[in-house]
């Protein structure tokens, strides 16, 4: 097998009198550094003799000293390799002032070091831990892969693959917009769309381009953790807005206008997260006079418009009268699949240059050959196509896991069916503690206290069903109940 890269070694500035001594104190220096590890093959002894310019016998003889010391292990017919155990794994100084330069980093707030934790973690789990994700192994990667195919043959004819649009790829961007028109009730232009990395990165680049200055951030009690910590991290503060069945509670809302200077209202519209609620239309049109009135933007995440089960879904409030200082965020990961990294922002040309500035500086731009094969998806029909046959699959795993909560716990949990989405919320009373939730080893469960602050959320759990299977819903109820019986 040929190997997919060659070490290469430099003895300038390694100590020692001698080129003998130079070597075998580099060669340590590599594995002690962890530049070589346990396991890895060191070139033979006349190839590292021609690339440094030395005698081969000098080489030898530097490879039987760290023999002798046990770094390097030489097996017949192989080769040789650095040792499985070594004799030590002390850091030398070069190296430990490399580490301690990790002192001037300026650190992580607690918020993003528990995401942080909970994904490297979550990332060992089968099924992997959701809270309302889709089924990747529903994903058309037949269509898909044989639009990447074509794409990719066509960036290559018409020189697609260099440096484009900080904003996305035209193709994809006047997709969307034909889409936002013709099936969400948009008046959009394609220069008032930017194509973003999945909607986290709309929300954390519409927070960077809005000024702290203007006042605070203001989000549902119940919200979206990374969201807040995008706030956070771009300076906001952030006030809790009280929240109830119909969504954000726009009576609130005017009190918190008149004691904080407001700059944005986040809000998840659609279904409201973490508690699926839909915010009702006499609340959607208040929150939009109340933004001209007060001059505050609407962040709307828009991050599951697609399935909605019971009617049509309510229009985006990007599309309703009066809606100017809307920053519409969707997603398409949803859609297919969360590693696709596909979303978009939506707002005034001005506001989206801004978006494509900051790209510039952290991301230049997308990947041309996906945004050029969604596209094609897109245009041929083929997503509408798949929205429509999963949609139908998802609103089966709503009912199913519905009636599997009421069968095995009858009327001890308390939840109302959502009209779209992924997820339940589910009332499994005041007693059930995060504690004993995580003792669920379960990544389909989350905990209420995780999406607000205080007691917002205790007693309730957030259960994503759209990427498990009946008999996976169904094991997954009975050991939350095994659960709570036990704490009963």
């Amino acid at each position: 097998m040929l190997r997919p890269w060659q070490t290469r070694f430099w003895l300038s500035d390694a100590p020692g009198d001698s080129l003998q001594d130079k070597l075998v104190n580099q060669l340590t220096l590599d594995i002690q550094s962890g530049r070589l590890a346990p396991g890895d093959w060191m070139p033979g002894s006349r190839t590292l003799a021609q690339q440094l310019d030395l005698n081969r016998k000098t080489v030898q003889a530097v490879y039987e000293e760290l023999e002798a010391q046990g770094w390097l292990v030489s097996q017949p017919r192989r080769g040789t390799f650095v040792a499985d155990v070594l004799p030590e794994r002390d850091f030398p100084g070069d190296s430990d002032r490399l580490a301690r330069a990790g002192q001037a980093m300026r650190p992580a707030s607690p918020l993003v070091a528990s995401l942080y934790s909970n994904i490297l973690s979550a990332s060992d789990q089968s099924p992997g831990a959701n809270d309302g994700t889709p089924d990747v192994r529903l994903i058309p990667y037949e269509l898909l892969s044989r639009a990447y195919r074509r794409a990719l043959i066509r960036s290559i004819k018409q020189q697609h693959l260099g440096y484009g649009d900080p904003r996305g790829t035209v193709e994809l961007r006047q997709s969307i917009q034909k889409m936002l028109v013709m099936d969400r009730f948009m008046r959009v232009a394609d220069n008032e769309i930017c194509i973003v990395r999945g909607s986290q990165m709309g929300i954390f680049l519409a927070s960077r381009v809005l000024d702290p200055r203007q006042g605070a951030i203001v989000l549902e009690e119940l919200s979206y953790p990374p969201a807040l910590a995008a706030f956070e991290a771009n300076g906001f503060r952030v006030v809790r807005c009280k929240l109830d069945s119909q969504g954000l509670d726009t009576n609130a809302l005017q009190g918190i206008l008149k004691r904080h200077k407001v700059a944005a209202v986040f809000t998840t519209a659609h279904h409201q997260y973490p508690t699926t609620v839909t915010m009702a239309m006499e609340r959607r049109l208040m929150l939009l006079k109340l933004s001209r009135e007060y001059g505050f933007a609407v962040l709307e995440d828009d991050y599951d418009h697609e399935f909605h089960y019971e009617s049509r879904p309510i229009p985006p409030l990007a599309s309703l009268p009066g809606s100017e200082n809307v920053i519409h965020i969707g997603s398409l990961s949803k859609v297919f699949a969360p590693g696709l990294r596909l979303g978009y922002l939506v707002a005034g040309s001005q506001f989206i240059d801004r978006i494509a500035q900051e790209i510039l500086l952290i991301d230049r731009q997308g990947s041309a050959v996906g945004e050029l094969a969604v596209a094609g998806l897109m245009e041929s029909g083929e997503v509408k196509k798949h929205i429509r046959r999963v949609r139908k699959l998802y609103r089966a795993r709503r009912d199913f896991a519905a009636e599997t909560f009421r069968r095995v716990f009858n009327d001890r949990v308390e939840f109302e069916l959502p009209a779209g989405g992924m997820a339940l919320w589910v009332n499994v009373g005041e007693g059930m503690g995060r504690r004993q939730l995580e003792a669920l080893q379960h990544g389909d469960f989350n905990h209420g206290s995780q999406f607000g602050s205080g007691r917002s959320g205790q007693g309730h759990i957030r259960f994503g069903f759209g990427a498990l299977t009946e008999a996976e819903t169904s094991a997954a109820v009975e050991q939350l109940a095994s659960l709570l019986k036990a704490r009963a």
